[in-house]
């Protein structure tokens, strides 16, 4: 059964969306070291005063972690209210998400130096 659009229903997708973020900000760790990271590339890219396409990549790079750190998140909130005592599987399930994560950032890692190692050496 399907709800008809309205304007309202949108507006509650965003307060949710956000919330999201929000939970996930206050209950990760690694949310603020990628939130600091993100920071200090946005200053390096204006610093060093990249082109458009420059920046293109560092905010596919940027959004590329944050995206795979979002979706980690939410799979370690549902994996812990479908087995909330210790299960091996469970485990697992969580290390290859974090992995996504952890290539996620070696990604960004090398679209870093591609785009600042010109302007830094």
């Amino acid at each position: 059964m399907s709800r008809a659009f309205t304007f309202t229903g949108r507006l509650r997708s965003f307060r949710h969306a956000f919330a999201g973020l929000w939970t996930m900000l206050r209950s990760q760790h690694n949310a603020w070291i990628h939130a600091c990271a993100t920071v200090a590339v946005v200053a390096g890219g204006w610093f060093w005063n990249l082109s458009n396409p420059e920046w293109c990549w560092l905010v596919l790079a940027i959004l590329s972690v944050w995206t795979a750190e979002a979706l980690n998140t939410a799979f370690e909130f549902l994996a812990d209210v479908a087995s909330p005592t210790f299960h091996p599987l469970v485990k697992q399930a969580k290390d290859v998400a974090a992995g996504a994560v952890l290539i996620a950032v070696l990604g960004a890692v090398v679209i870093g130096l591609l785009v600042f190692g010109p302007h830094v050496f």
